[in-house]
């Protein structure tokens, strides 16, 4: 089995707003960091937050963020809104073949268990396991703390006087 960019994309998308927890990620920000297309990343994120996996904020000052904490979105929870199909053989698909050993076959019971524990195991690790795990990750995806506070210069100068 092998996972699409699209799956991969989408847990790195969720990497950087783990890693730039406290504010707002920006799209082009992240693109750059991983080297992807902006179109590539705004078509992601469209089913993760669907999912409830982020939230986006409209406006000048927008940007996603998690939809919920990062210890709290396993990567079974990615896998499965990114992922169209997981028929690792022809008999996983309904009605698509017709063998007449299909429902007592020896192939398609050890493919389900072994379909079942990989969805185990990533069920295991969380968004949060991934980004604790590289603790240079602010650095190696380009988030500084200057960035932060130039960001929270823009918002407060943008916001309307009392």
């Amino acid at each position: 089995m092998r996972l699409t960019k699209q799956t991969n994309y989408a847990v790195r998308m969720l990497m950087y707003c783990a890693a730039n927890d406290g504010y707002l990620s920006r799209i082009p920000e992240i693109a750059k960091a991983y080297g992807v297309s902006e179109l590539f990343l705004f078509k992601i994120l469209q089913p993760l937050t669907k999912a409830g996996l982020v939230e986006t904020v409209r406006g000048r000052n927008g940007g996603v963020r998690l939809g919920r904490a990062a210890t709290k979105i396993s990567l079974f929870d990615v896998v499965k809104v990114t992922e169209d199909s997981f028929a690792m053989a022809e008999c996983f698909e309904d009605g698509a073949v017709e063998c007449p050993l299909v429902d007592s076959c020896g192939l398609n019971s050890a493919l389900r268990k072994a379909l079942n524990a990989f969805f185990d195991v990533l069920a295991e690790y969380s968004i949060d396991d991934l980004v604790k795990a590289r603790p240079q990750i602010n650095f190696l995806l380009g988030i500084t703390d200057h960035d932060h506070k130039a960001l929270n210069k823009r918002i407060a100068f943008s916001v309307p006087a009392a």
